[in-house]
């Protein structure tokens, strides 16, 4: 398993990383809608409990709460509001640009990220499990999630957001692959 992690060197003189082309598949579109939902109901919980923490600290006046917080406690809710529409709105969209997926003869080459991107190259004669996974938000949206597994933990990979059928039908040849792979080698 090969893990490349690319970084951006300042001085501009040294040798530059390698360039992987970006691996060939996109996830689903419907991810977008899968990833939106979760923030939303991440981001809607953190409001909710902002909106608790403002009324409560406004109502008690905590006395440990230093005096230039205390006026400014009414601002939680805002503040946390602002950043769960804007993690709802764009931060599907970004992962949807980001990640992708592929499959070739001998390996699983993956893309994820956000501000630093990771892209993982799993040989398949590696692979010891593959899983396949849906939560029930996934499931409503008609996707699933494989985990693609070897024996190091920074060796495994995994690919969501994409079509169950894809998913199941991926997962099986992974794993008829790999097991292939494992006979000819005794």
């Amino acid at each position: 398993m090969t893990s490349v992690r690319r970084t951006h060197q300042k001085d501009g003189g040294g040798p530059h990383p390698p360039r992987l082309r970006p691996p060939e598949n996109r996830v689903s579109p419907r991810a977008i809608a899968h990833w939106a939902i979760e923030y939303l109901l991440l981001w809607g919980l953190a409001f909710g409990l902002a909106l608790g923490v403002a009324a409560w600290l406004g109502h008690t006046g905590w006395s440990g709460m230093p005096g230039w917080l205390s006026g400014r406690v009414g601002w939680l809710p805002y503040i946390v509001g602002t950043a769960g529409v804007l993690m709802v709105t764009a931060a599907p969209v970004w992962r949807y640009r980001v990640h992708r997926w592929e499959v070739s003869a001998d390996v699983v080459y993956t893309r994820t990220g956000w501000f630093s991107r990771e892209w993982l190259l799993v040989p398949v004669g590696r692979i010891q499990t593959v899983d396949t996974e849906q939560g029930w938000i996934e499931r409503m949206l008609g996707l699933a999630t494989i985990k693609v597994n070897t024996a190091s933990h920074t060796g495994s990979s995994e690919v969501a957001g994409l079509p169950a059928d894809v998913a199941t039908r991926l997962a099986q040849q992974l794993a008829h692959r790999a097991h292939d792979l494992r006979d000819d080698a005794t």
